[in-house]
C-alpha cells in the first residue's frame, strides 16, 4: 500500500456532518456538543470551534457511566472486541479488515504479502497486539501472535518460522538480538521492524541498521489506533489518511502555527465509534505542508501543584489571552527558602514595569497564588510547548 503526502482533508471533512450527528446520539456527546448544528461543520475552521474532550478526563467519566462514559453511540455488544486501557480506558474495537488503520504503516516500513512477522505486543485486555495483528494481516502477512517475553521461546519461534519483520518496542527487539546473540542462536531472518510504544532514539536505530534491521517507527493509541508513522527517506512522521489532525496551544483548542509545538487533537469521523477533538495529551509540531509531524515530543499534562493549589496549562492560557500583545508564555515553578515560588515568563516587545504589574495581578487573579513577571525578548523561550516548568529538585 502507497503511502501519499497528500492532503485527505476534503474526504475527511466532508464526513464530519455524519459523524458529529451520529455522535450526538451518544448522551455524553449529546452535552458536549449541545447546540451544535452538524451541517455547519464542514472545514477546518469550524471543527477548531468545537470543544475538545481530553483523554485524561476519560477514566472519571467512565467511571460515572460505564463502560464507554456516555461517549459511544452504540452498545457494548456492537462491537467486535472490547479492551481495557491503562488509566483504566475502556474501549470498543472498530469494525473492519483493518480497524486502527495501521497497514499503511507496516507498507512504509517495507513490509510485503507473505512474509512472516513476529508481534510481540500484548494480546491480553489491551488492544496492542490486534492493533498490529490486523495491519499486517491486511497486508497479506502471516502473524506469529508471540506477545512480550518470554524470551527464549521467542528465539525458538524466529528459529522455527523465520519472520522478517518484527513488531513491538525497540526495547525488547534490542532484549531479543542481545539474547540470540549472547546464545548463538539465528535471529538474522528478522531485517524490518516497526516498533512503537517506547522512545527509539536515533543512536537505538542506527544500532539496529548495523544488526541488519531497518527498523522504523510509529505513533499509535489503543483509542485512535495509527496516527502517523515513518516513511523512507523523509522528515518527521506522516499523519495516517483516516484522521483529522490538529496541533492546539496546551491547555485550549486553538490551532498554533506550523512549526509551533502544541498538543495534538485528533478527529476520527467514524459513525460507529466517532472522536471527535479528542485531545491526546501528547505534544508534537507541524513540519512545513502540514502532512508531517515531528513525533512525540513529550506531554501536555503540565500540572503543578504551588502552596497546595493546582496550577494547570489552561489557566497559563487565560493568562495570554488577556494579554495578547505577549508572545510565549511559560510559568517557572521553583523553591527558595523552602517554600514554592512562581515567576511567569513572558515574551515581550517592551520590558513596560506597568506591563509586568499588570500581568503579575493577571497572574494571582486567575491562578490565586501570587507570583513574579519576567519580560523576556520575543522568541527568547524554547518552542517546546512548555507552558508550566517545574523545576523543583525531585526527593
Amino acid at each position: 500500500m502507497p503511502h501519499t503526502d497528500s492532503l485527505p482533508d476534503a474526504g475527511l471533512l466532508a464526513r464530519l456532518p455524519a459523524a458529529l450527528a451520529a455522535a450526538r446520539q451518544a448522551p455524553a456527546y449529546a452535552t458536549h456538543l449541545a447546540g451544535l448544528d452538524p451541517a455547519t461543520v464542514t472545514d477546518r475552521a469550524a471543527l477548531a470551534r468545537l470543544p475538545v474532550l481530553r483523554k485524561g478526563e476519560m477514566p472519571a467519566r467512565q467511571r460515572e457511566s460505564l463502560p464507554f462514559g456516555g461517549f459511544v453511540p452504540g452498545p457494548a455488544g456492537a462491537f467486535p472486541r472490547l479492551f481495557t486501557s491503562p488509566g483504566p480506558i475502556f474501549e470498543p474495537q472498530r469494525a473492519g479488515e483493518d480497524p486502527w488503520g495501521g497497514a499503511p504503516a507496516l507498507a512504509a516500513a517495507g513490509f510485503q504479502a507473505g512474509e512472516v512477522v513476529l508481534n510481540t505486543f500484548g494480546y491480553h485486555l489491551t488492544p496492542g497486539g490486534f492493533i498490529f495483528d490486523s495491519a499486517a494481516r491486511a497486508l497479506g502477512c502471516a502473524v506469529i501472535p508471540a506477545g512480550p517475553g518470554n524470551t527464549e521461546q521467542q528465539l525458538d519461534l524466529i528459529e522455527a518460522y523465520r519472520p522478517a519483520g518484527y513488531v513491538g518496542t525497540p526495547d525488547f527487539l534490542k532484549v531479543l538480538l542481545d539474547a540470540g546473540a549472547k546464545a548463538g542462536r539465528d535471529v538474522s531472518s528478522l531485517v524490518k521492524a516497526l516498533v512503537s510504544g517506547a522512545a527509539f532514539p536515533a543512536s537505538l536505530q542506527a544500532e539496529f541498521a548495523q544488526r541488519g534491521i531497518a527498523a522504523r517507527q510509529a505513533y499509535a493509541t489503543a483509542d485512535v489506533g495509527f496516527i502517523a508513522y515513518e516513511t523512507p527517506d523523509e522528515p518527521g512522521l506522516l499523519v495516517s489518511d483516516g484522521l483529522i489532525l490538529e496541533i492546539v496551544r496546551p491547555g485550549t483548542g486553538d490551532p498554533v502555527p506550523e512549526g509551533e509545538v502544541g498538543e495534538i487533537v485528533v478527529t476520527v469521523p467514524d459513525l460507529d465509534r466517532p472522536l471527535i477533538r479528542y485531545a491526546l495529551g501528547d505534544l508534537t509540531a507541524a513540519l512545513p505542508g502540514g502532512r508531517r509531524i515531528r513525533g512525540w515530543m513529550g506531554r501536555a499534562d503540565q500540572a503543578a501543584k504551588v502552596k497546595g493549589m493546582f496550577v494547570r496549562p489552561e489557566q497559563v492560557a487565560e493568562i495570554a489571552r488577556r494579554h495578547p500583545e505577549l508572545g510565549r508564555l511559560c510559568l517557572v515553578v521553583t523553591r527558595a527558602d523552602e517554600a514554592d515560588v512562581m515567576t511567569l515568563k513572558a515574551e515581550s516587545a517592551t520590558t513596560d514595569a506597568a506591563l509586568a504589574e499588570a500581568l503579575a495581578e493577571t497572574l494571582r487573579a486567575v491562578t490565586k497564588l501570587r507570583g513574579t513577571v519576567a519580560l523576556v525578548a520575543p522568541g527568547s523561550l524554547p518552542n517546546d510547548g512548555k507552558v508550566i516548568a517545574d523545576e523543583r529538585p525531585v526527593g
